[in-house]
């Protein structure tokens, strides 16, 4: 029940914030553009409370699930005209009025404005999405910028034919000194390959109990993260991976692995992380590997597993439950650098998106793959009660560069799909029929809820409380 109520709030919060400023955009550009607004929701259904200011009725409702923005004449159908003021004295004593209801087409109406400002008012939504990610991130990487602090530095693995290979590094090295560093922790270890990109670097090993004088000559595209051209994975955590989702049809599916399974070797090497896993399986270029799993139930299983191959790889198909808490200290970048990492963030996260959906369209993934309503609540509660900060920024500009990019497809009811009618009409340069648009948007409704129960429908079976039906 705990977990329930924390990733229910949770994801009430983050959902709503993401959708709060989604439209806000679209109210702000609406605004600029001079049509008329009737009114700015926090929430859906009975209207709780709120205030009224011009034409603007700004309210919080009852169910706090994002919100809407409601624009005189954006749907399709939707009268468009106004009174005539000059008959407005006809109204009787009695408060109704014989006076005609329409006089002329209504000049602060969404269908009134040129079609290049609507469209803005669409795109705006999305953009704000994108812009809340940067902020997100460039606020982390300013304020916060969490790094390992793990020490002594040591190596999960070594990328076979790497920089670091050649160098001589082995896994399980103890970095003893890095250039002018000694005994760095994990935090230094990283800034250091990011400090010193395009020259050579004195290291001092420690393997075994010998230590040994090393050279590293780091390319110059290095990067501060786990995963570095040299071929360096750093050790942070000691117990052993544990899986946390398995894909379907994939080659963890295939071989029998399962949710809740504690991966203790793969060929006969421990890895307690994802990213030199991952690493191990490209060196190997698809070649079978043996997995040594703990199941839930205690059972010790050795498994033959045909990694799949992609467009990014080899892979297993898997994700990993969080690996705990992992010390770490705050090293805050520079404005300028705090802005390069956001930037790298949003441009990369965007793209992993794309491929992503490429990938379905194509049939190249399964749609199973995909996280709804209750994948993003799981994942915000566990974000919720970590101790860092990473994950809780992260997923949230994750999950605003995901809104952002999936209203800009070209659907109906999207917004990518109503600029999409719009180019049309500006092509065609007239008016799409109001009787194809309305049947247009009616089927687009009945596909997208159809598509939100089945995203629901397979998120269910990856809760905690589904996991024991699974063994």
């Amino acid at each position: 029940m705990h977990d329930f109520l924390v990733s229910a709030v949770a994801f009430i919060v983050l959902v709503g914030l993401m959708v709060i400023v989604h439209e806000f955009g679209h109210f702000a550009v609406a605004k600029l553009c001079r049509v008329r607004v009737e009114a700015f929701s926090f929430g859906f259904g009975p209207r709780l409370f709120g205030f009224k200011y011009g034409d603007t009725d700004y309210k919080v409702c009852l169910l706090p699930l994002g919100g809407f923005v409601k624009m005189t004449g954006e749907n399709p159908g939707e009268q468009v005209t106004l009174p005539n003021p000059s008959l407005d004295a006809m109204i009787e004593k009695d408060g109704t009025s014989s006076a005609p209801q329409v006089a002329g087409i209504d000049p602060g109406a969404f269908t009134s404005h040129p079609r290049w400002q609507r469209i803005l008012i669409g795109l705006a939504g999305p953009i704000s999405n994108f812009i809340l990610a940067f902020v997100l991130m460039f606020f982390y990487f300013g304020v916060f910028n969490e790094v390992y602090s793990v020490r002594p530095a040591h190596l999960e693995w070594v990328t076979p034919g790497s920089v670091a290979d050649k160098a001589g590094f082995k896994p399980g090295d103890a970095i003893v000194s890095f250039g002018s560093t000694t005994h760095p922790d994990l935090g230094a270890l990283l800034d250091g390959l990011a400090d010193n990109e395009g020259q050579t670097v004195p290291v001092t090993v420690d393997r075994a109990g010998q230590t040994l004088p090393l050279t590293l000559a780091i390319p110059a595209e290095g990067k501060t993260e786990e995963i570095s051209p040299v071929g360096l994975f750093p050790h942070f955590v000691d117990n052993p991976l544990t899986i946390d989702r398995v894909m379907p049809n994939s080659a963890a599916a295939e071989a029998g692995i399962r949710s809740g399974d504690q991966l203790l070797a793969v060929d006969g090497h421990a890895f307690f992380t994802l990213d030199p896993l991952l690493d191990y399986l490209q060196a190997g270029k698809g070649q079978s590997i043996l997995i040594t799993v703990l199941t839930p139930a205690g059972v010790t299983q050795t498994l033959t597993v045909h990694p799949h191959t992609d467009d990014g790889g080899w892979r297993l198909g898997i994700t990993a439950q969080p690996y705990g808490d992992i010390p770490t200290r705050r090293a805050p970048l520079s404005i300028s650098k705090a802005a390069s990492r956001s930037f790298d963030f949003c441009s990369v996260g965007s793209k992993m998106i794309g491929q992503v959906l490429g990938k379905l369209i194509t049939h190249q993934a399964s749609v199973k793959q995909l996280s709804g309503p209750v994948g993003i609540a799981v994942a915000a509660g566990k974000a919720a009660e970590t101790h860092d900060w990473s994950s809780k920024f992260g997923l949230a500009a994750a999950i605003s560069l995901n809104l952002g990019i999936l209203n800009l497809l070209p659907f109906p009811i999207l917004d990518g799909g109503m600029i999409l009618l719009l180019l049309i009409e500006s092509l065609i340069r007239r008016d799409i029929s109001l009787v194809v648009k309305e049947r247009i948007y009616q089927a687009a409704f009945v596909l997208i809820v159809a598509f939100f129960a089945f995203v629901i429908f397979n998120d269910v079976p990856n809760l905690s409380i589904f996991a024991r039906f699974k063994q």
